[in-house]
């Protein structure tokens, strides 16, 4: 299973999913005997790469705040 592929967050992945698209629409049995497997792959790795970008820019954002809070709390503290 995958998230919802048409986000602003998947963006990077817009080809890949076109393709998986695609394959899908040749049909059931198409995807049945597994001839949509090498999109799928295409997707799920895209898409992970996608969210360990986001993630690291997230906790990068978190540290930074984190940072900002503590030096406030360090300047209440010797201000007090």
């Amino acid at each position: 299973m995958h998230p919802h592929l048409h986000t602003k967050d998947n963006a990077g992945c817009a080809e890949v999913m076109q393709q998986l698209e695609e394959c899908h629409a040749r049909g059931f049995l198409y995807k049945v005997f597994g001839n949509c497997n090498d999109a799928k792959t295409a997707v799920n790795r895209c898409l992970r790469a996608e969210r360990l970008e986001r993630t690291a820019r997230n906790r990068e954002k978190a540290r930074a705040k984190r940072e900002h809070i503590e030096n406030v709390w360090q300047e209440i503290d010797r201000n007090s």
